[in-house]
This record gives C-alpha cells, sequence and structure tokens, in this order.
C-alpha cells in the first residue's frame, strides 16, 4: 500500500538524503541516478506504480526539462516535482510550463518537501481523475486507466485488449458495481473506435412502451405524442460503440429488432418506410445468467448467441481482494482533494484491515461511496475504524479468530503505514547519515555535517574545489570546517590542486 516515488538526480549525496527523508514520510523510494534511467523505469511493466517523480533539472545525460517532455510526449500524467540548486524564475516558469507541479530549490529543507510530495500526490490524484472522466467522455480511456493489481482483472484485461483488436460482439457478465462499463469504455477507447461516438443505454430503466423507439428511433407522427423525429440510440452510436447494459431486461419484440440489427447492421425506425443501414460495434452486459433466461424462455435463444460471442467476466470485489489498497489509496486520495482536505495522509492498518475482511456485496461502488463517507467523517490525518461505522458493525468491532477471518490477501493490510518508514531499513543506506541515534533521538547536526563531508571527500576523490561546489560553501570554509573537525590533520582523502 506504500506510495512509490521515482528520486531522479546524478548526486549520489542528494539521492540517499531524498531516499532517507521520503522514507521517513512513509512513501518507498525508487533512486536512479539519471533521465535516462528515469524513462526506462517509468516505462518498465511497473511503471504505472510511480505516484510522483521527484526530478533534478541539471544531470549529465538527460537532463530534467527533456524528461519533462518526453513524459508530455507519451501522455503520462505522473505528477512531478522538480529540483536545482539554480533557482532563478526563467527556470522555475520553464519548468512549470514543461509540467511540473511544484518547484524546489536545493538543498531543500525536510518539512518543505514533505509538504510539496502530500500536496502533489493529492493534486495528481485529482488531475488524474479529472483526466479520467475527459477519456472516458470523448471516447479514448484505455485498460491503462484502470485501477488493478489483480491477477484475475489482469485476466480480464487481456481479454479486453484481444476484443478490442476487432469487431466482434462481447457480452461483459458481472454482479453490479463490478465496473462492466469502465471495461467496455476501455475495450472502446483501445479500438480503431476510439474517440467516436460510445452510447450508453440502460435497458432495465427504461418502460417497456418506449424501449423500441429510444433503441431505434421513430419518425413524427408515428404514435401519439412523437412531435418530432427521435434518430435512436443505434444512430447517435454510429461509426462508435453502443452499450446495452442489462441486456436481458429487453422485451421480446425488441429482441427481435436487435437481432436483425446484428445480422444485416440494419434498423427499422418506428414508422419508417425503409430500413437504415448504420455502422456500430455493440457491447452488451449483464448482471444475470442469459443462458437461465434463455432456459426461462425469457430471452431468444439466437439473440443469446449472437451477443455471447466473446464473453468477459468480470470478477467480484471480494475475489480480487489485492485491488483494495489500490483502490483505497485511489478514493482517498481524490476525494479529500475534491473536499478540500489536506491533511489526510492515508488509512491507517487497522482500517485497510477491516476494508479487506468485508465482502462488498455492491462490489467498487459501494467501496467508492465508502471511502467518500469516510473522508466526510475524517477529522484525522488517518482514516480509522471510527470512520467505517457501518463497515465496522457488518465485519464485527471485534477481531474475529483467525479460522473465523475472511479470506484477505497476506501483507496489505500490514503495508498501509503510511507515517512511517519500516522499522528494519536503514534510511541512511550505512554511510553515517542516518538521522537517528541508537536510541531513536535525532543525532547532533555536527555529527551530520562531518559525515556530510567524508562522505563528499571520498565521493569526489579529495578534490576540494568540486566538494565545495557540490556542498554549497566556499573553499575556505570546507577548510576550516576540514580543521575544526580534524579531517585535515588526515590528510588521507584530500588532493592536491
Amino acid at each position: 500500500m506504500t506510495v512509490s516515488i521515482l528520486v531522479v538526480d546524478d548526486d549520489p549525496v542528494q539521492r540517499r538524503l531524498l531516499s532517507a527523508a521520503i522514507e521517513r514520510f512513509g512513501y518507498r523510494p525508487i533512486v536512479v541516478a539519471g533521465g535516462g534511467e528515469a524513462l526506462a523505469r517509468i516505462a518498465a511493466a511497473d511503471g504505472d506504480s510511480i505516484a510522483l517523480i521527484v526530478l533534478d533539472l541539471v544531470m549529465p545525460d538527460l537532463d530534467g526539462m527533456a524528461v519533462l517532455a518526453k513524459l508530455r510526449e507519451t501522455g503520462r500524467l505522473t505528477p512531478v516535482i522538480v529540483q536545482t540548486a539554480h533557482g532563478g524564475i526563467d527556470t522555475v516558469v520553464n519548468a512549470m510550463r514543461a509540467g511540473a507541479i511544484d518547484f524546489v530549490v536545493k538543498p531543500v529543507s525536510p518539512e518543505r518537501l514533505q509538504v510539496s510530495i502530500e500536496n502533489a500526490l493529492k493534486l495528481g490524484a485529482l488531475e488524474g481523475e479529472l483526466a479520467r472522466v475527459k477519456r472516458a467522455a470523448n471516447g479514448t480511456l484505455t485498460f491503462r486507466d484502470i485501477i488493478t493489481r489483480s491477477p484475475a482483472m489482469d485476466r480480464v484485461i487481456r481479454l479486453g485488449e484481444r476484443a478490442a483488436a476487432s469487431q466482434i460482439p462481447i457480452l461483459i457478465e458481472g454482479e453490479s458495481g463490478v465496473g462492466k462499463e469502465l471495461i467496455a469504455r476501455a475495450i472502446q477507447g483501445t479500438s480503431e473506435r476510439r474517440s467516436r461516438p460510445f452510447v450508453t443505454v440502460n435497458c432495465g430503466a427504461i418502460p417497456d412502451n418506449l424501449v423500441e423507439s429510444i433503441l431505434f428511433g421513430h419518425e413524427k407522427g408515428a404514435f401519439t405524442g412523437a412531435a418530432e423525429k427521435h434518430a435512436g440510440k443505434f444512430r447517435e452510436a454510429h461509426s462508435g460503440t453502443l452499450f446495452l447494459d442489462e441486456v436481458g431486461e429487453l422485451p421480446p419484440d425488441v429482441q427481435v429488432k436487435l437481432l436483425r440489427a446484428l445480422q444485416d447492421g440494419e434498423i427499422d425506425p418506428v414508422g419508417a418506410r425503409r430500413p437504415s443501414r448504420i455502422d456500430f460495434r455493440l457491447i452488451s452486459a449483464t448482471n444475470r445468467s442469459l443462458i437461465d433466461l434463455v432456459k426461462e424462455g425469457a430471452f431468444r435463444e439466437d439473440l443469446y448467441y449472437r451477443l455471447n460471442v466473446f464473453p468477459i467476466r468480470v470478477p467480484l470485489l471480494r475475489e480480487r481482494r489485492e485491488d483494495i489498497p489500490e483502490l483505497v489509496r485511489h478514493f482517498t486520495a481524490r476525494f479529500a482533494a475534491e473536499e478540500g482536505k489536506p491533511g489526510i495522509r492515508g488509512v491507517s492498518a487497522e482500517a485497510l484491515d477491516l476494508l479487506l475482511r468485508f465482502d462488498w456485496p455492491g462490489n467498487v461502488r459501494q467501496l467508492e461511496n465508502a471511502m467518500f463517507r469516510a473522508i466526510v467523517l475524517a477529522d484525522g490525518a488517518m482514516l480509522t475504524p471510527e470512520e467505517f461505522p457501518q463497515i465496522a458493525a457488518l465485519v464485527g468491532l471485534a477481531p474475529p479468530a483467525p479460522e473465523a477471518r475472511q479470506p484477505s490477501v497476506p501483507g496489505l493490510a500490514e503495508a498501509i503505514t503510511l507515517d512511517e518508514a519500516p522499522a528494519d531499513q536503514d534510511p541512511g543506506g550505512g554511510n553515517g547519515l542516518e538521522p537517528f541515534d541508537p536510541g531513536g533521538d535525532v543525532r547532533p547536526l555536527a555529527e551530520i555535517e562531518e559525515a556530510m563531508i567524508r562522505l563528499a571527500l571520498e565521493r569526489y576523490e579529495g578534490r576540494m574545489t568540486v566538494v565545495a561546489r557540490k556542498l554549497g560553501i566556499g573553499r575556505s570554509t570546507l577548510y576550516r570546517k576540514l580543521k575544526e573537525l580534524g579531517i585535515a590533520d588526515e590528510g588521507s582523502g584530500i588532493a592536491a590542486e
């Protein structure tokens, strides 16, 4: 559940300092030494798991501005905080224009960095959600927009990607709230019909006497009340995709006309003299078993086989509990930003454990609503079980016995502690820069300063001009500190210049 942050800096000292700070804030740092490595890491299979990039602007191989340009070319929405030792106004303006979300000047204080990271993550989540909404509206939503870490959903995505490459009719099966329409929109956005109309019809929400007119259209005066000509949903979806949700609710007479539309590519508007040819891709969805409806005589068998050419079953949320932490993080960031609660940093381990143990009969939609309510109720920095009273009442306030515990994903509930680094990790990387002593107290600044100077001398092979420049101090100041610390007397690490 810990958020991954990519640190890009060619200076090993800066990498260690940023890595240590990010771990203390409760996030997982991923460290690379240059722009090329950063782009390769982002393009990797798990690159979408990176929630934020802390990017140095001045690097020898590929500088930060070039990395920002590449990210913009590929359409990546990962928020970027840029940092540099040169904080001129022109640099700030250029970085922001290139897509950076914030700007810090080296050496950045831990407090300033933490605020910048928290704000960037929340703003990035909100911008990501807005971008998804826009892509859904214009028909360019893809499978990369689906938040999942579950093998069960990986299979759904693989099937959807294959189906998108053809015009085959698709039947998406699954309970209400699992995300059937999201899968349909991703298929549309991945296919050659992307950016074309995506027309959604909930067949169960239309009165039986209006279904035919709404789907196939009608001519003016075709029936009482038909004062104007109506094109119908099939005509609206011409050249694009028609999504029929709850297709099992269609009346028998409309099922006949749907079968003809699929077989011949023609529709008969009510009152029309001749049929109209249309070009559409049909994706159907149902939360009921169509084969059972066929056996009951409520659904045409020939239409069932026309619709069920390429079935895709979307698993229930309780069948893919690996997705719960990712969805919880997404909804927390989104609703915290929408509700103006920037102080909310995450979800406690106890609260996540509670959410993992619940069965979620309403699936993802129910989880979304529960997270929205929790954000509204929250007063502290972390969501706790107190913000989920209804879920706690259904699961039981007391933790169940191990044998009675609902199936969960090992380790997920324990990994949500967002405000502290794992106890078994050394944030200083074993180089003397660790900020805490064995007793847990903050080490004296003089000790940290000495360790930093020794590290710089080693890193730059005792070249005093380079060491002074990298540390951001004058050479005379550096020599004075070496003498005060007794390092000058050692002499071995100082090169002649």
